[in-house]
């Protein structure tokens, strides 16, 4: 983050002074999470359904935070900027810092990503990518939200040179007020997929709040579009940007021309305008990520990156981030495929056909499937589907956990072909099972949405149980 004064952080969010002496600087961080505050920072009191930010404003001050930003003064040792609205400041806040960073920093371009999956594993590449030619801004995580997002955009500095920008939607309008905080120039589309259809209640509206991003990109600036997607290749006509292409369709300026796995790692053979070949290797499994590689070479080449550095940055690319198709060898010669950090009718079967090219006559495939969540009066018949994927990729054996997934266990159990299938209530109860039933050789993947708890699952079962 840009250092400043009190007063301009203050004056930045429309914020008066409580308790305050003069000369006082941020030059740390702006954090959100009070364990997580070092001297000098400014935290941010948010109030949530759960939890009011202002009940842990004196474990900042102890912590030596610069400030606090609160709704209201509190009782805590510390120098406090006193708005209407928290989140509504931060908001304000990271837009600042966003214009400081253009004005009177280095800051060229800002990368919008969002679609229905695939967000954090292309910010990822992108990130490593950029990083070889400049200074380059990431989200941690998954930071894709109203909070998370600008968050992020407070990570720049004045070296900064590439802010990339995760942009979740749970609604219409969230990607539209998240893109007015940082002015994208480029926007990266990826999929309109089911993820969210509950909140939604259509795949056309679901297009509609992701196509926000490209709405809101300057006409100097670069849409990157999924070629193969349908609803995506709308959006072409909703932007005022120039468009890039990027998949297996003949039309692609970045075209996905072979994909193939060796070991733990993916090779992606893709043409470009610049290069007929250009063959690159990530640290990662599933056909699906050549379309995430793929978009990361498109938003390279949108602002500058040459071939050669694409593949030099993403050489460096040595595994995903946690909880995402994240391949955890065990001594006992079984792999776990980790990937229940999230979950969507269109990812399952992406991580079911992933699961497919480990099985061979030395590897047992084992699927073990928990809850997608909000799908609204979708969820039973998306949920079945995931069961007829299963057969359909050849699982071994099946474990599907919870009442919520239960459709999955039924849809598969009403195929000819289906293999082994065990329903069991809770991840605890799949935990006590698998530690039994689980053979040398075995491939296990564990899938689910966030709020399943299934990504603890997938570390226990490692070896690698972490809070």
């Amino acid at each position: 983050m840009i250092a400043g004064t009190l007063e301009e952080f203050a004056a930045a969010v429309g914020g008066t002074l409580h308790n305050a002496p003069s000369g006082v600087r941020i030059s740390g961080e702006v954090r959100t999470d009070s364990r997580e505050v070092q001297a000098g920072d400014l935290f941010v009191a948010l109030v949530g359904e759960q939890q009011d930010g202002h009940r842990y404003a004196a474990v900042a001050a102890g912590r030596r935070a610069a400030a606090l930003l609160v709704a209201h003064p509190v009782d805590a040792p510390a120098p406090q900027i006193v708005v209407e609205d928290t989140l509504a400041a931060l908001h304000r806040l990271a837009a600042w810092m966003v214009g400081r960073a253009r004005s009177e920093g280095a800051l060229e371009q800002v990368i919008g990503i969002t679609g229905s999956a695939g967000k954090t594993t292309t910010k990822l590449l992108l990130g490593a990518i950029l990083a070889g030619v400049g200074p380059t801004v990431i989200p941690e995580k998954s930071f894709n939200n109203e909070v998370g997002a600008p968050v992020t955009m407070l990570h720049v500095t004045a070296e900064t040179r590439f802010l990339v920008s995760e942009m979740g939607a749970s609604h219409r309008g969230d990607v539209a007020a998240l893109a007015a905080l940082c002015h994208p120039t480029v926007g990266v589309e990826l999929q309109v997929g089911l993820a969210h259809i509950g909140e939604f209640g259509s795949r056309d509206a679901i297009r509609v709040a992701k196509q926000e991003l490209v709405e809101a990109l300057p006409a100097t600036g670069t849409a990157v579009l999924n070629a193969d997607d349908s609803r995506v290749r709308t959006m072409a006509e909703h932007t005022p940007a120039q468009v890039i292409w990027f998949g297996r369709s003949e039309d692609s300026d970045v075209r996905i021309l072979d994909v193939s796995r060796q070991e733990a790692r993916l090779r992606v053979v893709l043409r470009t305008p610049d290069t007929e070949q250009l063959s690159v290797g990530v640290g990662l499994v599933g056909e699906h990520n050549a379309w995430n590689v793929a978009a990361a070479v498109a938003a390279a080449r949108a602002v500058g990156v040459s071939d050669a550095q694409i593949a030099a940055g993403l050489a460096t690319v040595h595994h995903g981030e946690r909880w995402r198709m994240q391949l955890m060898p065990r001594p006992d010669g079984v792999l776990i495929l980790n990937d229940a950090y999230n979950a969507s009718p269109g990812s399952m079967t992406a991580a079911l056909n992933t699961l497919a090219t480990f099985q061979d006559a030395a590897h047992r495939s084992v699927a073990v499937l928990g809850a997608m969540s909000e799908l609204g009066g979708a969820s039973e018949s998306a949920h079945a589907t995931v069961g007829r994927e299963a057969v359909r990729t050849g699982v071994g054996l099946l474990v599907v956990v919870g009442e919520l997934a239960r459709p999955i266990a039924d849809a598969a159990a009403q195929q000819p072909e289906s293999g082994e299938i065990v329903f069991v209530s809770d991840a605890t109860e799949a935990d006590d099972y698998l530690r039994e039933a689980l053979r040398p050789g075995d491939v296990v993947l564990v899938k689910s949405s966030n709020a399943s708890g299934l990504r603890l699952l997938g570390d226990r079962l490692a070896g690698e149980a972490r809070a």
